[in-house]
């Protein structure tokens, strides 16, 4: 399967560059903004692209078969996405069968869940077309699909990569990050990580190292362990001493981020990043909400001098 890496981009709100006149903002244009942002912002943490796998083959397709088969399927995964983190499921007969999966970060609450699944199956003929084969991954979830028959790659499959520009020469690095990756292999076997994730999902840190490891809903716990152990080789190999990392292989992914200052107690890469998300959301609701309070004000002046000044001329 084809793998195309593709960087994230982010949030524009889309403004025009030349400055607005104060009093040529309509009521409706300030409401629109003042909803439409926050929204936004929510919307942009956790369906960001992060890549794309397509297979070359293409569905052979003249009764249109295959694509009611994919659309049966989307639509069935995007209904469960809501009450869980991970589901696959089959759609068609014969030598039609479709397979597909999702599998959501195990911090998503069910309707970000479903959000996220939601966009990425909208993505998915844009970004694929007629595929036999397609995952597509974004920052909160992942996608696949193919047809039944269709060649299995290995488990620890190295798909994506992505490794920081910045290299660490601070001493004791390497031992932080190493006992920061142990702490996800026990936490995984002890408990089962996150709830609600299948026991396959941790995200923690230690000293100034940020972690997250997931593996795919239907491995067991010791298989998980494999992969991520599998994983985390890769990252060190391939990315080194570099100050972050994403490692994505079929079937788990990891990822670390290395924070001199110390792990910051509200990030938006870590398991608390619904809670930054909501806090990000309330200083930009307060601060809009006073910006428009500050307009109206404003365009009550406006309206006490245009009287007093009619009045005048009178």
């Amino acid at each position: 399967m084809h793998v195309l890496e593709t960087n994230s981009t982010d949030f524009q709100t889309g403004l025009p560059a030349k400055a607005l006149s104060l009093f040529s903002i309509s009521p409706l244009s300030f409401i629109t903004f003042f909803v439409f942002f926050p929204s936004a912002m929510i919307a942009a943490d956790n369906t960001n692209l992060v890549y794309k796998g397509c297979a070359d083959q293409k569905f052979q397709d003249p009764t249109g078969i295959y694509s009611q088969n994919l659309e049966t399927l989307l639509s069935s995964l995007v209904s469960q996405s809501s009450q869980k983190t991970f589901s696959n499921a089959t759609s068609g007969g014969g030598q039609n069968d479709i397979m597909g999966l999702y599998q959501c970060r195990g911090d998503l609450s069910g309707p970000d869940c479903n959000n996220c699944v939601s966009k990425v199956s909208a993505m998915a003929d844009k970004l694929c077309g007629k595929a036999i084969a397609a995952r597509i991954q974004l920052s909160g979830c992942y996608l696949r699909y193919e047809v039944v028959g269709f060649k299995q790659t290995s488990d620890t499959e190295l798909l994506y990569k992505s490794c920081g520009s910045t290299q660490v020469s601070k001493n004791g690095f390497e031992q932080k990050r190493e006992t920061a990756f142990d702490m996800v292999d026990s936490e995984i076997k002890s408990d089962g990580g996150a709830a609600g994730a299948g026991g396959l999902f941790y995200t923690g840190s230690y000293e100034s190292v940020y972690v997250l490891g997931q593996c795919e809903g239907d491995l067991g716990s010791d298989s998980c362990v494999d992969c991520l152990k599998s994983a985390v080789d890769r990252a060190k190999d391939e990315c080194h001493d570099s100050i972050s990392a994403q490692v994505y292989l079929q079937k788990c992914y990891v990822s670390y981020s290395y924070y001199p200052d110390g792990v910051p107690s509200l990030s938006s890469a870590s398991g608390a990043g619904q809670e930054h998300t909501e806090r990000t959301v309330a200083i930009a609701v307060g601060g809009l909400a006073a910006f428009g309070f500050v307009i109206v004000c404003l365009l009550f002046l406006k309206s006490v001098m245009k009287k007093k000044g009619g009045k005048r001329g009178g």
